[in-house]
C-alpha cells in the first residue's frame, strides 16, 4: 500500500516508466490523474504542475513518442471537466458537507480556509488564478459551487484558467525538454519542478499562519 501511495504522489518521477510500459494508454492515465486532482476535493495533494511539466518535457524527446498536441487536449479537457465536477459537488452538497462527520474527515480544513479566503478576496477570478496555486486549485471550484456562484460565470473562468495553466506548464516543459542538459538529467529537472510548483502552496500557508489572529 505504501508503495502504491508513493507511486501516485510521485507519478511525475515515474512517468518514463509509465510511458515505456503503457504506451498510448499513458494519455488515459494522465487524464485520470489531472481529473482527480482538480475534480475530487479530497485529493488536493496529487501532482499537477509538475506532471504537466514532466509530460511536456518527455514529449520534446522523440524517444518517448508523446504528442504535445494530444497532451494539450488531454490536460485541458481533464482540467476543465475536473473543475466542473468539483463545482457541482460543492453546489449540490454545499460547504456544510465539509463539516460532515464522514465527508469532513477527508478534507484538510486549513487548506479549505485558505481557498475560502482566496475566493472572498478575488471573487470569480479565483477559479483562474487558483490554477497556479497547488492545493487551492482543488478547493476553489468546490468553494465556488458551495457559494452558489453562477455556473456560466464559473465556466468562463474555469476555461480561461485551465487554458492558461495548461499552456504555461506545457510550453515551459516542452521548451526545457528540448535542452540537451534536461534530456540527460531529467530526474534532476523533475525534482526541481516539484520543488518550484510547491512554493506557492508554502507561501500561501505561511501567509495564512502569519495572518491568523492569536487567541489571548
Amino acid at each position: 500500500m505504501n508503495t502504491l501511495i508513493d507511486f501516485i504522489l510521485h507519478i511525475d518521477d515515474h512517468l518514463v516508466t509509465i510511458v515505456n510500459t503503457f504506451g498510448n494508454w499513458t494519455y488515459v492515465i494522465l487524464f485520470v490523474m489531472i481529473f482527480i486532482e482538480t475534480g475530487v476535493v479530497i485529493f488536493p495533494f496529487l501532482p499537477g504542475d509538475s506532471l504537466l511539466f514532466a509530460a511536456a518535457a518527455l514529449a520534446a524527446n522523440v524517444d518517448y513518442h508523446l504528442n504535445i498536441w494530444v497532451l494539450f487536449l488531454v490536460f485541458l479537457s481533464a482540467a476543465v471537466i475536473g473543475d466542473t465536477v468539483n463545482y457541482h459537488i460543492g453546489h449540490h452538497m454545499g460547504l456544510a458537507a465539509s463539516h460532515n462527520s464522514f465527508f469532513g474527515r477527508f478534507i484538510n480544513h486549513d487548506k479549505l480556509k485558505v481557498a475560502e479566503d482566496f475566493f472572498n478576496k478575488h471573487g470569480g477570478k479565483t477559479i483562474a488564478i487558483a490554477r497556479f496555486v497547488p492545493i487551492v486549485r482543488t478547493f476553489a471550484p468546490f468553494v465556488s459551487g458551495g457559494s452558489n456562484m453562477h455556473y456560466g460565470h464559473f465556466l468562463h473562468y474555469n476555461f480561461i484558467g485551465g487554458l492558461a495553466w495548461v499552456l504555461v506548464c506545457l510550453c515551459g516543459g516542452y521548451f526545457f525538454g528540448n535542452i540537451p542538459f534536461v534530456q540527460d538529467h531529467f530526474s534532476l529537472v523533475a525534482l526541481s519542478i516539484v520543488v518550484i510548483s510547491l512554493l506557492p502552496m508554502v507561501f500561501a500557508y505561511l501567509k495564512h499562519r502569519l495572518t491568523k489572529p492569536t487567541v489571548d
